[in-house]
């Protein structure tokens, strides 16, 4: 990396494991140890790998926005789901309620006409 120092940051880059300080002109190596490079290597804002018009700087600030609005995202989609399965149940809970509730209606009938017809056959032959 040491023998693209003063030439263009272009030429630095074409090898992945360089880093151009823009505010220096050196060519130096990226220190892999680390995230991100060390103040005295090279200033953040002077930084550049990968391209040469993107420095670390403004990397790091696009990247927790669209990290953040990723999150964002996600709690919300969360949060809607959430909404939506929990009236769900509700709604089949009360269509099971309303179909318990006719069952027994209906069963109160055939009892008491089920009643009405022994009651019917006892007054008939005299059993009551």
């Amino acid at each position: 990396c040491r023998q693209y120092t003063n030439r263009s940051c272009e030429e630095c880059l074409k090898n992945v494991t360089c880093l151009w300080c823009a505010s220096s002109g050196r060519c130096v190596e990226y220190p892999v140890r680390r995230v991100l490079p060390p103040a005295d290597l090279c200033e953040l804002r002077s930084a550049r790998w990968g391209v040469c018009w993107v420095n670390f700087e403004a990397l790091i600030i696009a990247m927790s926005v669209v990290g953040g609005t990723i999150l964002i995202m996600l709690g919300v989609c969360c949060c809607c789901c959430c909404k939506k399965k929990s009236k769900k149940p509700d709604k089949d809970d009360e269509r099971a309620a309303r179909e318990r509730e006719k069952r027994r209606v209906r069963q109160e009938e055939r009892r008491a006409e089920m009643k009405s017809r022994h009651d019917e056959i006892r007054r008939k032959y005299g059993t009551v």
